[in-house]
């Protein structure tokens, strides 16, 4: 396949509801969002759309693709939702950049969107549990939970991290929520109050642990040639990647080294044509403290064995070397599955077009890790101004 320059596709506009335990449907949330760029985008200029949701486990809906056509009037569009559980959001994007760039339409629509809160947490925590191998790992009760467990275990005992490095992870990210008005959780924490939080799987306990949220985000991406008559600042994709594992960690030679986000991010990292010290921004899939720091190695800011150290010596934290979570990542802004691919986003294009208000940071290129199951399936994505 020709190598053309990515930056022939260009984010236009970005929108998100608030997150949180939400009383209204998923529809009524992809409306909210889809407000925020509707003030930006003629809506009839949007030749397709993609949907990134889990919806028959929690609404008992499928076919969101023309669900959301119809609510959005957008009817006629090429319209159909994409799966990859927690990583289904970015797949929309995905799915909506390939589209774009292959010059197949000049303005696509991905959405991401879940309705959680209505199940109570046994019935998410079994939803959740559709993302791992139903024979070697649902028949036997190994929750996802209990999987990250098993690797922050493993990478406690080859590493030397202690729990503590993990909350370090949980109060920075917290910290970063109290400045985005649209998160889940806007409450500072202490690593002693995350210690002292009662256990889920150990080593792993509630304050390690992203919450059960609803909400959705929706990305607008465009041709080159048409991007400008949208906005002044766009932003670039400069490369969009994907990469699978085994659905069961229990099939891996490593436990620690989330093999299917170093590969993403090694094709994305060529296909931009940058290097991990090239990125000043980054948000990663913290669904428990132990992925982020997995990540921090996997992306390739840290070597094997030290992503500890980034958080223990505050290199993550908000201005640091690198900016790691800015919106509060999964952990405190909130993880509604199908829309958190999207949050991330959101979250990348506030930053990059100076618009995250007391969260700003100083950037212009950032990374953004989506991931479905244990790190089974990984999205990447790098964008630019």
């Amino acid at each position: 396949m020709e190598n053309r320059d990515a930056s022939l596709c260009y984010i236009v506009a970005a929108g998100m509801s608030k997150i949180g335990k939400r009383g209204e449907d998923g529809v009524a949330l992809f409306v909210e969002a889809f407000n925020e760029v509707a003030n930006i985008i003629e809506p009839r200029d949007i030749e397709a759309i993609y949907v990134g949701v889990q919806s028959e486990r929690y609404e008992h809906q499928i076919m969101y693709g023309a669900l959301i056509a119809e609510r959005a009037g957008l009817l006629m569009r090429e319209a159909y939702r994409v799966e990859a559980c927690a990583a289904a959001g970015a797949l929309a994007l995905h799915t909506a950049y390939m589209a774009v760039r292959s010059g197949l339409h000049k303005v696509a629509m991905a959405v991401g969107l879940e309705k959680m809160t209505a199940k109570n947490t046994e019935e998410v925590t079994d939803s959740l549990m559709s993302a791992s191998d139903y024979y070697l790992d649902q028949l036997n009760n190994i929750t996802i939970p209990a999987q990250y467990a098993m690797l922050a275990r493993r990478y406690m005992h080859d590493f030397g991290a202690r729990e503590e490095d993990l909350c370090l992870v949980a109060v920075k990210n917290h910290e970063n929520a109290l400045y985005n008005p649209k998160a889940h959780i806007q409450r500072r924490i202490t690593v002693e109050e995350c210690m002292n939080s009662r256990p889920v799987a150990r080593p792993l306990k509630l304050l390690d642990s992203a919450p059960i949220s609803d909400g959705a985000a929706v990305v607008v991406v465009a041709s080159e040639d048409v991007a400008r008559r949208y906005t002044d600042t766009p932003v670039r994709i400069l490369a969009s990647t994907v990469s699978s594992d085994t659905l069961s960690i229990s099939q891996r030679r490593d436990l620690t080294w989330p093999r299917a986000v170093h590969s993403a991010a090694e094709k994305a990292y060529k296909q931009a044509r940058l290097k991990p010290s090239d990125i000043q921004l980054a948000e990663v899939h913290d669904c428990f403290t132990i992925n982020e720091i997995l990540l921090y190695e996997a992306l390739g800011f840290a070597p094997r064995g030290r992503g500890y150290l980034l958080a223990r010596e505050g290199e993550t934290q908000r201005g640091g070397r690198i900016s790691v979570n800015t919106s509060g990542g999964l952990k405190a802004r909130g993880h509604p599955v199908g829309a958190t691919g999207l949050a991330q986003i959101y979250e990348i294009y506030q930053q990059l077009t100076k618009q995250a208000g007391k969260r700003q940071v100083d950037a212009d290129r950032a990374i953004a890790v989506n991931e479905g199951g244990v790190n089974s399936t990984a999205v990447v994505h790098v964008l630019a101004v």
